[in-house]
Parts: C-alpha cells; structure tokens; sequence
C-alpha cells in the first residue's frame, strides 16, 4: 500500500507564521459543539483535524489555553488569527478560512467537511447532504 504525502503551507493573515501540514487530515467537519461555539468565537466551526506530527510551524506565536476546557489556541501575536486550535483529544484543528485563502479562496475538495458533529447542539438547521452526527462521528445520526 502506497500513501501520497502532500504538504500545504498556509500563512497567517499578516505573513508572519507560516504552518506546514503534511498528509491528509484525519477528519473534515462543521462542528456544532458549546465548546467550539464558545472558543472559536462563531455559530459553527468549519474545520480540519490533524494529529500533532502532521503540522509544523514557522514564526513567533502564542497560546491561549480555554479557563475551564481543555482547549488551546494558537495564534499569531502580530494579525491575532487563529492558526490552530488543540482539543481534548489533542488534535490540531485547523479552520477552513486559513485552508481556503491558501488557495485563492476555495476550499479543494479533499478539503471540505464530509459531515456535521454535535448537530443536537447546532444554533440554526443546515440543509446539505452530509451527515449530521447528533454527538461525535462514532453516535446517532439526526433524522430529518
């Protein structure tokens, strides 16, 4: 079995840190979880999970670990954007808006969320295709 090793750089807004990740994402996904509502600032995080050996940095940065949760964020101290988070399972998620301005504004499709997580706990109901898990990828899925 042969695997392709792809890398994709993206950079903050500003330039001053530089993110490689190598490989394929372990999982793309629109999440609809409190605790990403809540840290990431936003209804639904549309993202990528890496594991930590997949990603390497370049540049200065900071970290912000969540009060209560075991979250953190990576960020650029210069612009302020959110280069990637770490959650409970220490995963590297990466937001799709990073993903997409590295190329040219559109997400590739070996990029785009392939299902919603935590859709019980959704602000507002999402009309696609893919599957809305009501908890994590391995529970229910919701009916409509």
């Amino acid at each position: 079995m042969t695997t392709t090793t792809h890398t994709l750089s993206v950079t903050c807004q500003c330039g001053g840190v530089t993110m490689q990740l190598r490989g394929e994402p372990a999982a793309r996904a629109n999440c609809h979880c409190n605790a990403c509502r809540d840290f990431y600032g936003t209804p639904v995080l549309a993202a990528t999970a890496w594991s930590p050996d997949q990603l390497s940095m370049a540049g200065a940065t900071k970290v912000f670990s969540h009060p209560a949760r075991s979250l953190t964020r990576r960020f650029c101290p210069q612009c302020g954007e959110t280069l990637h988070g770490t959650n409970r399972l220490d995963m590297c998620v990466v937001p799709n808006a990073l993903l997409a301005r590295a190329h040219d504004g559109q997400l590739p499709a070996a990029l785009r969320p392939t299902m919603h997580l935590f859709y019980r706990h959704r602000l507002f109901d999402v009309r696609d295709d893919l599957p809305k898990y009501l908890d994590g990828w391995d529970g229910p899925v919701h009916d409509e």
